[in-house]
């Protein structure tokens, strides 16, 4: 039996770089969506993020439903 070191070497470096990727993604979603404490005054208020963060999550977050399901096609279809 011999293994092919090349091919497992790119087969490591892209799995990585697309792990990676996807879960820059899904935190950059994550962030857009959060509620952000302000101060004014003596009190603390939740900001509510505003229409481009907001459109930022949502694409953000297509993405990575985007990548799981074409990785779910790539194991169905083999």
């Amino acid at each position: 039996m011999s293994i092919d070191w090349a091919a497992l070497g790119q087969v490591f470096g892209v799995t990585l770089v697309v792990t990676v990727g996807i879960v820059g993604l899904f935190t950059v979603g994550i962030v857009g969506t959060s509620r952000k404490p302000q101060q004014e005054g003596g009190a603390v208020a939740l900001a509510v993020p505003g229409t481009g963060a907001r459109a930022g999550a949502v694409a953000a977050f297509a993405l990575c439903a985007a990548a799981v399901a074409y990785g779910i096609f790539l194991i169905v279809a083999a």
